[in-house]
């Protein structure tokens, strides 16, 4: 069995969610004249890849410490969306199902193609990586407990649409643009098809069902896509925690985990950091905003 990293790397320059703590990195000893490099880090917990726990958003919900190893480790799929969506849209149900076989108690990753976008890749655009990735609306949310998705993660900045966050209002300029793409493709305004009842439906809908959520996934996840495998999730155990940067993984068989790293090496694109990607994704990602936008 080997492990394919599914972790965005972490540095002073990944970016947290907006107005969160970014992270902060001293050091408060060295080598000379300690004897010994020691740091001091300072940082929110939705930075980089994390797991967003139950009491980030309902108070008597599990710490991160309470999530057994069972339950962070399990089967489940790897979808690739990313032919189907573009800035702003929504996903659905339907589009999951039109790809893979999902199954009670599958962990179910999405991968939009908006990790491509994150800062660690050559195509790297913060805007768009926090604030214009695809979502999911009430059906999906509905569609997740009805399947008994045990948790999900999502390769953008947010499970939720950005635009049924606080977003919406901190950016102004991208909401109106947001507002013509959902008035022409989902026949309402923003602010109707994303009512006041459906706000950050993924963490409020969702968290008290322990329905749980990763975000920021990326890593060698071009590799995977459209398939069943074991995946993991690896916090801290954190007693109180109400999330957690961790490291998410996929575990595949020996010879398959040669073929992949011999398809890794033989590939001309690859991050600074050593990740796989498919510049195909952005490509359909930018042929579906370009439709998207048209005639606004």
């Amino acid at each position: 069995m080997k492990f394919i990293d599914l972790t965005i790397p972490l540095g002073i320059a990944t970016p947290p969610w907006p107005t969160y703590e970014p992270l902060q990195v001293k050091y408060f000893k060295r080598l000379a004249p300690n004897g010994a490099n020691g740091m001091v880090i300072t940082h929110s917990n939705h930075l980089g890849t994390h797991l967003d726990g139950e009491i980030h958003f309902y108070t008597p919900g599990k710490d991160i410490a309470s999530l057994s190893l069972d339950f962070l480790v399990h089967e489940g799929v790897i979808v690739d969306l990313s032919d189907a969506v573009g800035d702003y849209d929504i996903y659905t149900s339907k589009m999951v199902e039109d790809r893979v076989e999902t199954k009670k108690n599958d962990i179910l990753i999405i991968h939009t193609g908006y990790h491509h976008y994150g800062w660690d890749q050559p195509t790297a655009d913060e805007v768009r990586y926090m604030i214009k990735h695809p979502g999911p609306d009430r059906e999906m949310v509905q569609w997740y407990e009805k399947k008994g998705i045990s948790w999900i993660g999502v390769d953008c900045g947010s499970a939720d649409h950005p635009m049924n966050t606080i977003c919406r209002t901190w950016m102004p300029r991208e909401a109106k643009v947001a507002d013509k793409v959902f008035r022409k493709k989902y026949g309402g305004a923003l602010e109707e098809v994303f009512d006041d009842s459906k706000y950050q439906q993924m963490h409020i809908d969702l968290f008290p069902k322990g329905i749980i959520h990763a975000e920021c996934i990326g890593g060698d996840i071009d590799l995977l896509l459209n398939r069943r495998i074991t995946i993991g999730f690896f916090p801290w155990r954190f007693v109180d925690g109400e999330s957690c940067i961790g490291r998410c993984v996929a575990m595949v068989e020996d010879d398959e985990y040669q073929d992949l790293m011999k398809k890794k090496a033989e590939s001309k694109t690859i991050t600074k950091f050593g990740d796989y990607y498919n510049p195909q994704h952005t490509d359909n990602i930018k042929k579906n905003t370009a439709a998207n936008l048209a005639g606004l």
